[in-house]
């Protein structure tokens, strides 16, 4: 199971757009998925879904359980002020311990209006991915300049289309791994 997430919870978001051509993507291939949408999480969950509070919020615990279901996650980052929106770390702190993500593997793609693609967004949550114990594939796309980029729900750069393709088939043809410490 491919477990795509939309990376921020405002409202109408572009990034949720690209969440859906991916799902498209994925079902073209065979593959089954679904879409975590950041924008549907508890309105409480930093405070009732946390730390001492972990697994007492059973809205949360959803959410939880369909990362823990997953082998594979594609993470669809706009970038916020020169990083990934606070909602997306917030949510990977609320994820239950051991981490459900640890030694699987995570596809990302950038979301800017700007000319970088969200590239300082994807190598701060790829920091963060890394040092939680998961995988990500090298291809990290960036989709830079997304207003001119995306006209009614449709990608109409061709590399950018090309790009997202490839990730696609790398992220289905990953092969895991067996950790070295068990």
């Amino acid at each position: 199971m491919v477990t795509i997430i939309s990376g921020t919870n405002r409202t109408d978001a572009v990034s949720f757009q690209i969440a859906q051509l991916y799902q498209q993507l994925l079902t073209n291939r065979g593959a089954e998925s679904q879409l975590l949408d950041l924008g549907s999480l508890p309105r409480d969950f930093a405070f009732s879904a946390l730390y001492d509070q972990s697994g007492k919020n059973l809205d949360f615990n959803h959410f939880d359980g369909l990362m823990r279901n997953s082998d594979r996650y594609v993470f669809i980052i706009p970038e916020y002020n020169g990083s990934f929106p606070g909602v997306l770390k917030t949510f990977i702190d609320g994820l239950s311990y051991p981490n459900p993500m640890q030694d699987k593997v995570a596809a990302l793609v950038g979301v800017s209006a700007g000319m970088q693609g969200g590239a300082l967004a994807l190598s701060h949550f790829t920091d963060i991915l890394h040092y939680l114990g998961v995988e990500t594939l090298s291809l990290r796309v960036k989709l830079a300049a997304i207003g001119k980029n995306l006209q009614n729900g449709t990608i109409t750069n061709d590399l950018y289309n090309k790009l997202l393709v490839s990730q696609v088939e790398r992220l289905l043809a990953y092969q895991s791994f067996s950790p070295i410490l068990q």
